[in-house]
């Protein structure tokens, strides 16, 4: 017999029918049932922070966990618009085990729960599914089955609920849990009311001021409510930073030396060039002769690691959103009520980002327009792990990426829902969900280069600051510096989601002893479509190979549609140099003009991959399920032990269709598969003390496949060419066995310790198998590649070349085991109103094949130092999240893994009542990143970062009225 299902039948089965027949014996001996109290689900008896002051919200939460059966945490606000933090993500920050992805400007997008990523946890508005179109903030890449949850503004909701331990009636998916997100309602707070609520954001970065508001009107009648609310918030953005698109080392091939290491991703010259200095051009370079110049072997010269595109980055424009919610309430009798919600909100990234890069990925000798001639190491110094960490590099090139990043999303959620206490002892919960969401991603680029052999230089100097500094002898910043195009590119990417489902959950019973049943039916359609207008737009604008001879603007023009830097203070928040510092941008709206950019735009085809390089088409899953649940109190040596079991029993029906190439056609092939699996779970808790509880779980959950990953198409878009990624339609779900154990010692009021140990072994775990074939065995055609990709395969073999193909299987058993501690004290005994609040995740993980979950820190920590007396309320926060994979190795086939850097973040959260006008205003002031801390990820080493941003600090300055 397996492990799993030992573990079903011994640890959850037996308990379960154990639980349910005491429940049943429960319920039928009732001789004089009472009407349930507005007993709410397991699910919901969690951690609650009514969030009406920083005292009453922590003592709230600790009266709320004592009586809780499950594990899990809640953010609770009582009044209206009083959720903290700018988002929902931010707010949910707050939470044990939670961890925050942000996007380059600092802003939360995603969280992950026990270190599992986004796409492990299941995201839910009022208990129904959800998704939402975006894909994962500015540089994009997730496939649906996460939520953005930078969407929703946090005044818009009054509960938000982090489920670690399922019980039956959890909607499955979530193998790290589950996360429903309540709005505000009528009812919520009876009679009439209105809410106001104004900032100004500040961002030291760019030195601007943005506003933010929110409105929310409510009424109740004697048996009818209605709330009306809309948030919304444009800032103006500018991030500053550092990318290299990953390390790599040269190929000595074509200096007569065998190399098959590792990344290969670019050629030295192995002719001397035109213009380097105290050099005859024309001189052959053997690898002795190379190497001789670099200072190095010529076995320490193949392995030497450089940034692929080492650039500074510039992004600016605005970020906005508008969110808005109607929600209704008809509450017909005491046994009968009805609600309506109703969503609407949409969001825009304007952004132009320019990107220089020093030129390394790709470079070499060659006839390309784009070819450089190949790199002359001179003097290099490379440190134990081959990274090069000083020298000159004669004959280098540079080329401007003027990337336009315009995304809009529009997302709206419908969801009836019905309560009917049917008789004192029965009760049926009723409600029906429908969702959709837009996404569109313009991406096009306009590229320009220095001219070949013209003499550039480039100085690295690289340790010491958190980005190599790139320094050279000529001015980027000049627009008469010979620029000539480099490429064009129109991409565009569309995505679609739409959700329906409806359930129907009776329960049978009181408060303490009751049996629960329900039914459910979900479906989920997601749709990702890229469409790419390159090559024509290509031929139109500068011809050939982009070679700028034709075209509708040729090379003798580009200066024209250049202009100096808009800002003379980039990286000013590095604290420290950041090497070049000033480099042309473009006349955007000119080179749109002038280029009939627009036509492009809209008459672009369908292509393979998207310009985020993920993988393209539709999945649609339809799912039935069905639960049994009971709950019963028993008193044992006098003492209370609440016990929790279930099943769970789900089937999913899922089909998959995507776009592939066939010749020079594309063609949609369709698969279809089904699977479906029972879920058992079970959890006690048992007051050992009048201050001691103690708490059990034990249950198996699922995750389905991540939604990228079972697209079958091949995708294709490395502009190296080294690289393609093939889908897998029959990847399994993720299955987890959890047992979690842990407990609460209350000192009294407000305080408490508590720990939870948890476990969970993950079957199916998603590992990538490589292997190297011929381009020509893609059945992709050559003719379809750009001139980027075609001139590196040219130098390794064109159509001959070697190509690394990824493809996703289900190989690996993973073991999470961790353990959560929390203390919250008062410290009323030094001032009265002063206290803190700690809490700390340590996570261990091993798995079958060595493979890491990528994103898990195995150290993390959440410290809240507060005060709240005479009207005033102080809250200082810091969070600390310790370093973490972000991406298994190998990356561009050399083999280190991409590492996310330790952060801590500092914020600052204050506000006081005005003694006025009935205490109806408050003033409130947020600082935010208060130690101006950036984003790093690093390529294996901490001297080869992948990438730093710099979001800088913001300053929230706000008033908030209540009537």
């Amino acid at each position: 017999m397996s492990f799993s299902k030992r573990f079903i039948l011994r640890t959850v089965l037996i308990p379960s029918a154990t639980v349910l027949g005491l429940a049943s014996a429960a319920v039928l001996a009732q001789e004089a049932p009472q009407p349930a109290q507005n007993t709410a689900p397991v699910t919901s008896e969690v951690e609650e922070v009514v969030v009406t002051g920083i005292r009453q919200s922590l003592e709230s939460a600790t009266e709320a966990k004592r009586a809780s059966v499950a594990f899990g945490d809640s953010i609770y606000a009582e009044d209206i618009g009083k959720l903290p933090a700018t988002n929902l993500a931010e707010t949910l920050n707050r939470i044990p085990g939670v961890k925050l992805n942000r996007d380059i400007n600092g802003e939360g997008v995603q969280i992950s729960v026990r270190g599992l990523g986004p796409s492990f946890s299941k995201v839910l508005l009022n208990g129904s599914q959800i998704a939402v179109a975006s894909d994962g903030g500015t540089n994009g890449g997730s496939a649906n089955r996460e939520v953005d949850l930078d969407f929703f503004p946090s005044e818009l909701f009054t509960r938000l609920d982090v489920a670690k331990t399922p019980v039956a009636s959890t909607l499955e998916g979530g193998i790290a849990g589950t996360v429903n997100l309540r709005n505000a309602r009528p009812f919520d707070k009876e009679g009439t009311h209105l809410t106001v609520i104004g900032q100004s954001q500040y961002t030291d970065s760019n030195d601007e001021v943005s506003p933010r508001g929110a409105l929310i009107g409510s009424q109740t009648w004697d048996k009818f409510g209605i709330l009306v609310g809309i948030s919304g918030v444009k800032t103006k953005t500018r991030i500053d930073g550092f990318e290299s698109i990953g390390w790599t080392d040269g190929n000595l091939s074509s200096l007569g030396v065998a190399d098959s290491n590792n990344g290969n991703g670019f050629q030295y010259a192995p002719v001397m060039p035109n213009n380097v200095r105290n050099y005859t051009p024309g001189t052959t370079l053997d690898a002795a002769a190379v190497a001789n110049l670099a200072g190095v072997s010529a076995d320490v010269l193949k392995t030497a690691l450089l940034p692929r595109l080492g650039r500074n980055s510039y992004t600016i424009g605005d970020r906005s959103r508008v969110s808005g919610l109607i929600s209704m309430e008809y509450r017909a009798s005491d046994d009968l009520k009805f609600a309506l919600d109703t969503m609407y909100a949409e969001s825009n990234r304007d952004y132009q980002r320019l990107n220089m890069n020093w030129y390394v990925r790709n470079s070499g000798p060659g006839t390309a327009p784009t070819s450089t001639g190949g790199m002359v190491p001179i003097d290099l110094t490379v440190d134990g792990n081959g990274v090069v960490t000083d020298g000159t590099f004669a004959n280098s090139s540079f080329f401007l990426e003027n990337d336009i990043f315009d995304q809009e999303t529009e997302f709206y959620n419908i969801n009836p829902n019905m309560e009917w206490q049917v008789a004192d002892n029965v009760r049926v919960n009723a409600q029906v969900n429908y969702s959709h969401s837009e996404f569109f991603r313009e991406q096009p680029q306009f590229d320009f280069q220095t001219p070949r052999e013209s003499g550039v230089e480039v100085y690295l100097r690289n340790g010491g600051s958190d980005q190599p500094i790139i320094t050279t002898n000529v001015d980027l910043n000049n627009r008469f510096l010979g620029w000539q195009w480099y490429r064009v590119n129109v991409q565009n990417v569309k995505r679609e989601t739409e959700t329906q489902g409806a359930h129907v959950d009776t329960l049978i019973g009181d408060d303490d002893s009751n049996i629960k049943v329900g039914v459910a039916y979900d479906k989920a359609e997601r749709s990702i479509r890229a469409y790419d207008n390159s090559a024509a737009f290509q031929q139109a604008v500068c011809g050939a190979q982009c070679a700028g001879v034709t075209g509708s603007i040729p090379n003798s023009q580009v200066a024209r549609y250049l202009r100096p830097m808009d800002t003379g203070d980039f990286g000013h928040l590095a604290g420290g140099s950041v090497g070049y510092s000033r480099f042309i941008m473009t006349q955007l709206a000119a080179l749109q003009r002038d280029t009939n950019y627009a036509y492009y735009r809209d008459t672009a085809p369908e292509a393979i991959g998207a310009v985020t390089g993920g993988a393209t088409g539709d999945i649609g899953e339809k799912t039935g399920g069905a639960y049994l649940e009971a709950n019963h109190l028993l008193v044992v040596f006098d003492r209370d032990l609440r016990l929790n079991a279930g099943l769970r029993y789900f089937h999913t029906d899922q089909t998959v269709t995507s776009p592939v190439q066939a010749g020079s056609g594309i063609f949609d092939q369709t698969l279809d598969s089904t699977y479906d699996d029972f879920l058992p779970s079970f959890n006690a808790a048992y007051d050992v003390t009048d201050r001691l509880k103690v708490r059990f779980s034990a249950s198996r959950s699922m995750t389905r496949a991540d939604a990228g990953q079972i697209l079958p198409g091949t995708t294709f878009s490395d502009p190296s060419g080294q690289i393609a990624s093939v889908g897998n339609p029959d990847l399994e779900p993720y299955f987890s066995d959890n047992f979690d154990l842990g407990g609460e010692f209350y000192t009294g009021g407000l305080g408490y310790i508590g720990v939870a140990l948890f476990r969970k072994d993950v079957d199916g775990f998603t590992d990538i198998q490589q292997s190297q074939v011929p381009f020509t065995s893609l059945g992709i055609p050559y003719s379809s590649l750009t001139d980027t990709q075609r001139a590196a395969m040219e130098q390794r073999g064109g159509v001959n070349a070697l190509v690394t193909v990824n493809r996703p299987v289900n190989l690996d058993k993973l073991k999470l085991e961790g353990a959560e501690i929390t203390w919250v004290q008062p410290l009323d005994f030094v001032a009265e109103g002063l206290g803190f609040s700690a809490n700390g995740t340590k996570i261990n993980q091993s798995s079958s094949t060595g493979l890491f979950a990528a994103g898990i820190a195995p150290y993390s920590y959440n410290l809240q130092a507060f005060y709240e007396n005479y009207g005033l309320s102080v809250s200082l926060n810091y969070v600390w999240n310790d370093e973490s994979i972000a991406a298994n190795a190998p990356q561009n086939n050399v083999q280190v893994p991409l590492r996310a850097d330790e952060r801590g973040q500092l914020d600052l959260s204050a506000g006081y009542t005005l003694p006025f006008l009935n205490e109806s205003m408050r003033v409130t002031l947020d600082a935010l990143n208060l130690t101006n801390e950036p984003l790093r990820t690093q390529f294996g080493f901490d001297n080869s970062p992948y990438s730093v941003y710099y979001p800088g600090r913001q300053v929230l300055l706000g008033l908030r009225a209540t009537f």
